[in-house]
């Protein structure tokens, strides 16, 4: 999915000045503002749902279904209309995982989207507009720690894809051990920072130079690529690609075969293979979050910001 010629103007003019800033951190705007166009923070959670005799929990924007017995939980976004990673939604799926992660009846998660034909849509517009600084750091910072939570979780994380998945919302995926995407073409995937102008954190590129390799990596950072399913398989931003209506049960096999692994191993060699990247961050982290609410404040941007919120909300009557 793609902005209109127009928007794709707009948000290259709004966030060009941060690009050419060295060291500082991208933002993604793909989807930006569905706060606006959406107010409801999610629907109720059905009484289903999970394992035999397991009740679901959460909160208003992640669903969380436990099956105790499978030792595993799916964990659903549900802030529609596109997931678009709010300061709550971020704050809530870090509480659940954490939630997961006490709960030694779980050795595994499958994070995957409530919402029909998008995963998530990436980072929340309106957390960067006309708030204080103070607010700007907290916003940045969750981000920071859903990625760090995420990536070096003992858990098992299987990500199946049901929906378009850009820039935040790839690296959500990303982060994951294990993903499994719908083939329909108009799920795309990856980190498409530049085609609006601006640069992907580093922690973000490294997280996909760790996935397909640094050529690989590259090429899709410098040309913003977002991949359909059969691209997206092949580079190997996903592990597997399977027919919509097969994606929550190819997850749970997957994820029998991964919790089949002596758990104490596997989390180590995980440790092992992921601390270095996650270190970086931790040693540059307050920086990075300095650097985030130095440029967003700045009153160009505030009203370039404006400005693109505007045109939002009159597209949307």
């Amino acid at each position: 999915m793609a902005l209109a010629a127009g928007a794709r103007v707009q948000a290259r003019a709004l966030l060009r000045p941060w690009g050419r800033a060295p060291g500082l951190t991208g933002l993604a705007l793909w989807f930006a503002g569905s706060r606006v166009l959406s107010a409801a923070p999610g629907r109720t959670p059905a009484a289903g749902g999970g394992g035999p005799g397991a009740r679901c929990f959460g909160s208003p924007r992640v669903l969380v279904e436990p099956d105790p017995a499978a030792g595993m939980a799916v964990m659903k976004l549900r802030k529609p209309p596109v997931n678009s990673l709010s300061l709550e939604l971020l704050t809530e799926l870090v509480i659940s995982l954490e939630k997961l992660e006490n709960d030694k009846s779980f050795q595994g998660v499958i994070i995957t989207s409530d919402s029909p034909g998008i995963f998530s849509a990436g980072l929340d517009l309106m957390e960067m507009c006309g708030r204080d600084p103070a607010h700007y750091a907290e916003y940045w910072k969750a981000v920071q720690e859903l990625w760090l939570r995420l990536y070096l979780s003992h858990l098992v994380l299987i990500c199946a894809v049901n929906g378009a998945s850009p820039a935040g919302g790839c690296l959500l995926a990303l982060s994951c051990d294990y993903r499994i995407l719908a083939d329909n073409p108009k799920y795309t995937i990856g980190l498409n920072e530049t085609q609006l102008g601006i640069v992907a954190p580093f922690w973000f590129a490294d997280t996909l130079v760790n996935t397909i390799g640094h050529r690989a990596a590259e090429r899709a950072l410098q040309l913003g690529l977002l991949f359909p399913p059969a691209e997206a398989l092949q580079v190997g931003i996903v592990d597997q690609v399977v027919p919509e209506d097969q994606v929550q049960s190819t997850a749970r096999s997957v994820m029998a075969q991964w919790l089949a692994v002596p758990g104490h191993a596997r989390q180590l060699t995980k440790n092992l293979m992921r601390k270095a990247t996650a270190d970086r961050l931790l040693k540059q982290r307050d920086a990075d979050i300095q650097n985030f609410v130095s440029f967003i404040s700045r009153d160009s941007i505030q009203k370039s910001l404006h400005v693109y919120i505007e045109k939002l909300q009159k597209k949307k009557v």
